[in-house]
């Protein structure tokens, strides 16, 4: 019986259940006809059903007694023109931008592609044959379960994050059931949980999960997009962290539990660019529905504008693809109780032109959006285009990935020449980048190591990067790592080299959690975690990304007691977390709410920054009626340091943190007072003590 087709409505876009039948609505400017096509659980095509309304470029129409669960796609019809900007092609399924849940794998075929592989003409010669096989099907949904009203609402400055991948931080963990293994369930264990709670950790930034698509050559040769910055669906969650039988509703569990323990979940999202590619690469969607919309094309259209190294650049000024970017971020915030974001590549989100604009109509969105501007938004402030570094420059409001203050203490902590005063810059918030527009130290999210490099471990254990899994020759990956081996490359059985690399290790890690900021670690650095000297496993899903909990060392095992004795110090110590920048204001006669200082003690002027062999500082923070002294000393011998005067000759202090010998807060540690010595390679943090 031929399906009844009612005229329906142009909002909201997508596949809309309401009790009765199903309204679809797709947005495309450029397009002559759209086909809706419904398809049964076996793949096959049922019906091929013209949508019988054009009203404000949307193309819409109801379909009475369709259900959730039930399979669609478009094929959407148009001129095929590559050089004015146009790539219709009636014979590729397109999925809908606006699905919520995908049935089937994508299946590489040279049908997936609008243009025949292999002519001449390269994309300009149309492709007859029909992708439907190969393609994922988008399926109707209901509308299911809202996230419990739980969220933590942690504020910022006291937030610890912790990036982590779904699969990644639980393909190997014993105590979790193996049928759940690298799914959103796995980390809703309790025992998942227990270790976040106990790092100290108040937000988990997720890796992305929206559904990605494994790139043709990587399946060619073997490998995977593991990391997943290769987005196609924007409401979709991947297939691949989802339980069997499971829905989105597995997402939500998961938010929903890890609400429960305080720690609030972040996503790192891709809508910069799409998993569809340059003029060469496949039509599964944005491209066949309306490609001179969708994304930035050059001058010449046929062509498309790359800041992101990825073959394309959404087009993100378009009003109905910012209106898209906006509803997916809504629904994850408020359907899936979502508390935040980590933009990937942001400065291409901001370019309504060819410049980054801090007024962009993406940025400007976000500020104004009664929801969105209350959650936490984390820009990593760099593209591939002209002018694409953008540290700094975000508004108010918004947090950034700053790779300077990783690099920075890279380089002080391997005994770099000249690198005290990246140290300094480090440590107290990054002010000179950040302190404008009433922004706040926290807006600095520093880390020591993130997914795209090397490993905590490995930046202590690799001189250069060892890429060669990758198949492309080592010729993928940094260069510059700031890393240094201390007398091996890779694994070592020598104790004095295993010695000094921990050394350096827990200097960095002291570092990362005493720094005025937002401290983000990377999963598995807390114990050991090591992908083998590969500092770009973005293709990896293997055991070389994998965080493996079996095969915990002695020594890892006492870095993870370290890490979490130094949560604990932070979390008991405001001034470690200071809410506003400090500039050497007084707080008390003859003191100061930061000052830095000499091995002499003596305060450190400016002239003394400009020395390029100094290796060691002093720097103390008050405020509260407390004083804290941090000591660092990135020379390999030890230096002696005399106590600052701070109004009374007799200063006692009580040793907190010695990262040299691996001690939080030692019970038998005398109290200091004149002078100490720091260790080689050591960080001390000392509390001022009336005793």
């Amino acid at each position: 019986m031929p399906l009844k087709l009612g005229p329906g409505a142009p909002q909201p876009l997508g596949a809309t259940f309401d009790g009765r039948g199903v309204n679809f609505a797709l947005f495309s400017a450029h397009a002559t006809r759209v086909d809706l096509c419904l398809f049964d659980t076996g793949g096959t095509e049922t019906d091929r059903i013209a949508l019988p309304e054009y009203t404000n470029e949307v193309w819409h129409g109801y379909v009475p007694e369709l259900a959730p669960g039930q399979r669609y796609g478009y094929r959407v019809h148009g001129p095929y023109v590559p050089r004015y900007g146009h790539r219709f092609n009636r014979n590729k399924l397109l999925l809908d931008p606006y699905a919520k849940a995908y049935a089937g794998p994508l299946i590489w075929d040279d049908s997936l592609f609008g243009y025949q592989i292999g002519a001449k003409r390269g994309d300009l010669v149309k492709s007859r044959t029909d992708s439907a096989p190969f393609m994922p099907k988008c399926v109707v949904t209901g509308g299911g379960a809202l996230p419990l009203d739980n969220r933590p609402n942690r504020p910022w400055h006291d937030t610890v994050v912790y990036e982590a991948h779904v699969k990644g931080m639980t393909a190997r963990h014993p105590d979790v059931p193996e049928p759940i293994r690298g799914t959103f369930a796995a980390l809703a264990h309790p025992a998942i949980v227990e270790h976040l709670v106990t790092l100290g950790v108040t937000a988990i930034e997720l890796l992305p999960i929206h559904a990605f698509v494994d790139d043709r050559h990587l399946v060619e040769h073997g490998l995977r997009n593991y990391w997943g910055y290769n987005s196609i669906g924007f409401f979709v969650p991947a297939e691949r962290y989802v339980s069997p039988g499971s829905n989105v509703d597995e997402f939500r569990a998961t938010v929903d539990r890890l609400h429960e323990a305080g720690i609030e979940v972040l996503l790192d999202v891709v809508y910069n660019h799409t998993a569809e590619g340059n003029e060469l690469g496949p039509t599964l969607s944005f491209r066949g529905i309306d490609n001179a919309s969708y994304y930035k094309l050059t001058e010449n259209k046929r062509h498309y504008h790359d800041t992101t190294g990825c073959g394309n650049t959404i087009n993100i000024g378009h009003p109905r693809v910012l209106q898209l970017v906006m509803d997916s971020l809504r629904y994850w915030a408020e359907q899936c109780g979502v508390d935040g974001f980590r933009f990937d590549l942001a400065p291409a989100l901001a370019r309504d032109g060819a410049g980054f604009d801090p007024s962009s109509s993406f940025l400007d969105a976000i500020g104004q959006d009664p929801v969105l501007s209350r959650k936490k938004l984390i820009a990593e402030p760099w593209d591939l285009g002209t002018g694409g570094y953008q540290l700094g420059a975000f508004p108010p409001g918004w947090a950034e990935w700053n790779d300077q203050w990783r690099d920075g203490l890279r380089a002080y902590w391997k005994g770099d020449m000249g690198a005290l005063p990246g140290l300094g810059r480090c440590i107290s918030g990054s002010a000179a980048i950040f302190d404008r527009r009433g922004r706040k130290p926290w807006a600095s999210v520093n880390f020591a190591a993130a997914h795209d490099g090397f490993t905590l471990k490995d930046v202590v254990s690799y001189g250069v990067k060892h890429n060669e899994a990758n198949l492309e020759d080592n010729k993928d990956g940094h260069s510059d790592n700031r890393s240094a081996n201390w007398g091996v490359e890779g694994p070592a059985d020598d104790s004095a080299i295993l010695d000094r690399r921990d050394r350096v290790r827990r200097a960095l890690a002291a570092s990362l959690l005493f720094s005025h900021g937002t401290p983000m670690w990377q999963m598995g650095d807390e114990i050991g975690r090591t992908q083998f000297g590969n500092n770009n496993a973005f293709c990896q899903d293997n055991e070389v990304s994998w965080v493996d909990w079996l095969n915990v060392s002695e020594r890892d095992k006492d870095f993870l007691a370290f890490v979490r004795g130094l949560a604990a110090l932070r979390q008991d110590l405001p001034l470690l977390r200071s809410r506003k920048f400090l500039h050497g204001e007084p707080v008390a006669p003859r003191i100061k709410d930061v000052s830095w200082f000499k091995p002499d003690g003596e305060e450190k002027q400016a002239k003394h920054w400009e020395d390029p062999v100094a290796k060691c500082i002093g720097a103390s923070f008050a405020g509260g009626g407390n004083i804290l002294l941090m000591l660092f000393n990135a020379d390999t011998e030890p230096i002696d340091f005399i106590f600052p005067y701070f109004g009374k000759r007799h200063l006692h202090w009580k040793l907190l943190c010695d990262t040299a010998n691996g001690l939080i807060r030692p019970a038998d540690a005398p109290i200091a007072v004149g002078k100490t010595t720091i260790p080689g390679s050591g960080l001390l943090l000392f509390e001022r003590t009336d005793r």
